[in-house]
């Protein structure tokens, strides 16, 4: 009986083995088919590795000339912000010279109106006027210059009157400077110079005047130098 129950045992595990042999081969088999229809259809998994590993290898390349890419932009960047500073510098620079140009042009002029004037004339004459607006509504900064042109071998002396002409409610009306002058300013001006001298006054305008003229009389009190008068249009000056 132990004999006969120890051959059933054994033929068991002999049919256990032989259908795990068959499972293992059904499994081959189907895999050797599946790799055949993907060769047959031109897939080769060693190709197909090479394929993977290049285009790996090709992303690696094109990530590493992104960042180069990148920071070649930020240089860029950096460069064009430089130029643009450099360029805003030089810009500057160009228009100080400019203005300072100006400024030379101007005093040249200035000092050739004293020493040789175009009309040739000596004497008294008013080099410059400019009004200008004050910190109140009706408030007026006048700006006056006087040069005596040619004859420097003395001063010269005198005073300034300044008439503002003009409507009053639609009636021409006239003011001295004096009746324009704020609260409380010196209502004299006198003057005394050899070549020029600058003057700065404030006028105050009544409510319904409208200026249209400034009347600037120079009256001199030195010998053999003639007093003068001029007349100018009201017009602000942009400084």
């Amino acid at each position: 009986m132990a004999t006969k129950h120890h051959v059933q045992m054994h033929g068991a595990g002999r049919t256990w083995v032989v259908r795990g042999l068959f499972v293992g081969l059904v499994v081959v088999v189907a895999y050797l088919v599946f790799e055949f229809g993907r060769i047959s259809a031109g897939y080769d998994i060693v190709d197909a590795a090479k394929d993977r590993q290049s285009y790996e290898d090709r992303i690696a390349t094109l990530d590493e000339e992104i960042v180069a890419l990148k920071q070649e932009v930020a240089l860029l960047e950096t460069h064009r912000e430089i130029d643009r500073e450099a360029y805003d510098e030089v810009e500057a620079s160009l228009t100080s010279l400019q203005v300072k140009i100006q400024e030379q042009r101007d005093a040249i002029a200035f000092y050739r109106g004293i020493v040789s004037p175009a009309d040739g004339k000596p004497g008294l004459r008013v080099q410059d006027l400019k009004l200008t607006r004050g910190r109140a509504e009706r408030e007026f900064n006048v700006r006056l210059v006087l040069v005596q042109a040619m004859q420097h071998d003395r001063k010269v002396s005198g005073d300034v009157g300044l008439t503002v002409q003009g409507s009053q409610d639609g009636v021409e009306t006239v003011y001295n400077f004096t009746q324009l002058l704020p609260a409380e300013a010196d209502s004299s001006w006198p003057f005394s110079f050899r070549y020029f001298q600058n003057f700065d006054r404030q006028l105050v305008l009544p409510d319904g005047f409208t200026p249209e003229r400034i009347r600037v009389e120079v009256r001199s009190k030195t010998r053999s130098i003639k007093s003068i008068e001029e007349s100018f249009v009201w017009a602000m000056s942009q400084s």
